[in-house]
């Protein structure tokens, strides 16, 4: 059977040159996927690995929008509608500068086996710009936004693609997006984008949710051990809307986060991050990481290295794909570091993941760590089309039974198929089970 995986997967790198992420993602998945297809030849035939590599539809648009000073700028949009086996396309949209069709591949590709953990019946999706909005000004931002939707509100819906935010997307974009979108229109589809304002669709806890998951999911994993986070202490990275909100349920659940970073470098805090300081900078102020440190007394920025160089008992990637590499997972193995769990997209380069599962760590891919924030999303959308909201504990109760089912599924799967313990193999296992028996019932489509 690993000679079907290496073909399929020879045939992606042939098909997609040049686009790095989007192969590792699929090796990823590919290689830990022998046992299950050993035990189920049946998902080898009809060329299914072979469908679900390709997206069902790749969009790539020109975005032209025009500066304060009355400047023309052209920058470019893509949505990838990878998988609707389960329901609509899920995904965020990205606006940032690294952005390429690879990296909206890599992102789908991920998001498939993601939404198919939570049991939710949403496809996987995603979509973004090279278009950077920092820096920006609001009014430069909306036209930007407004550009960009116009050609994408043809490809979407609440019944067929269903946009979130992600990097460089929070709530300022997702209203000028939404905004557009009614206008063109002239319909109130509430349920077409998620991560909206409360006072017009948005749910409660839909922004807490991708960090909140992850810290619970890792709080699963210790308890697999009889162990807790109660006075861990913690690495994060970033410092955005995944980070922050890590940071606040460790706090919660009686850790000690102590690092977060922006691309300036990182912050130490060995007195644990003061949160109410951290979001005034980060999500009033739209600061830096430096401007918290002006304002903390002991705690500094490191402008060299990375945040995996402290030692800590937990570390929680929470800034983009590849931050944490070969060297970075040795010197948190060599500091004691007992668990690491996701909440960015592939954090963690392939070297650092076999160097944590050669070391017997806890280790969580952000496939069932980080799928909290999708998991709410899903829910925003029940909530628009119920026409009703949900209180706060309403729908954090809703996400801790998510992410506690995803990490049983992960458990079980990785039982089921001889690997106990390895949450990759469980991950994978679990969530291409579940789209590949519907693509089988669905027939050659």
């Amino acid at each position: 059977m690993q000679d079907v995986v290496e073909k399929v997967y020879e045939q992606v790198v042939a098909r997609n040159r040049g686009e790095a992420e989007f192969h590792q993602a699929v090796r990823e998945v590919l290689e830990s996927l022998g046992p299950v297809i050993s035990k189920h030849p049946h998902y080898a035939e009809d060329g299914l690995l072979e469908r679900i590599v390709e997206p069902e539809r790749q969009i790539m648009f020109r975005v032209p929008w025009v500066d304060d000073a009355g400047a023309v700028h052209v920058n470019r949009g893509f949505r990838i509608e990878f998988n609707s086996a389960l329901g609509p396309y899920k995904g965020g949209l990205r606006f940032h500068p690294s952005v390429n069709a690879g990296i909206i591949k890599f992102l789908g590709f991920e998001q498939i086996f993601k939404n198919a953990l939570t049991g939710q019946g949403i496809g996987g999706g995603k979509g973004g710009s090279d278009f950077d909005p920092h820096g920006r000004s609001d009014a430069e931002v909306m036209r930007f936004c407004q550009s960009f939707m116009t050609e994408l509100s043809r490809h979407i819906g609440p019944n067929t693609d269903v946009p979130a935010g992600d990097i460089g997307v929070g709530g300022r974009e997702i209203g000028y997006l939404f905004g557009q979108y009614k206008r063109l229109r002239n319909s109130y589809d509430a349920g077409v984008l998620t991560g909206k304002g409360l006072a017009w669709g948005g749910s409660l806890a839909r922004t807490e949710a991708t960090g909140y998951g992850t810290v619970l999911f890792a709080q699963s994993m210790l308890a697999t051990k009889g162990d807790s986070l109660e006075g861990k202490k913690i690495a994060v990275s970033g410092a955005g809307n995944v980070a922050i909100y890590a940071i606040e349920k460790a706090q919660q659940l009686g850790a000690k986060p102590i690092t977060f970073s922006d691309s300036s470098g990182y912050v130490v805090d060995e007195a644990g991050v003061d949160l109410e300081l951290l979001k005034q900078v980060k999500e009033v102020e739209r600061g830096r990481v430096a401007d918290y440190v002006s304002r903390r007394p002991g705690a500094r920025l490191v402008t060299e290295g990375r945040p995996w160089d402290v030692p800590v008992d937990v570390a929680l990637p929470c800034a983009t794909q590849n931050e944490l590499d070969a060297d970075s997972a040795a010197s948190l193995l060599r500091n004691g570091c007992a668990v690491v769990a996701e909440g960015a997209n592939m954090p963690c380069t392939p070297e650092a993941i076999e160097a944590f599962q050669a070391a017997g760590i806890l280790y969580a891919p952000g496939k069932a760590s980080n799928a909290g924030g999708v998991a709410t999303s899903a829910l925003e959308m029940e909530q628009n089309a119920g026409r009703t909201r949900w209180d706060f504990a309403t729908a954090e109760a809703k996400l801790t039974g998510i992410m506690a089912d995803i990490h049983d599924s992960c458990v079980e799967a990785a039982e089921t198929y001889g690997r106990p313990g390895d949450y990759v193999l469980g991950a994978n296992a679990a969530g291409f089970t579940r789209v590949a028996d519907v693509m089988i019932a669905h027939g050659i489509v």
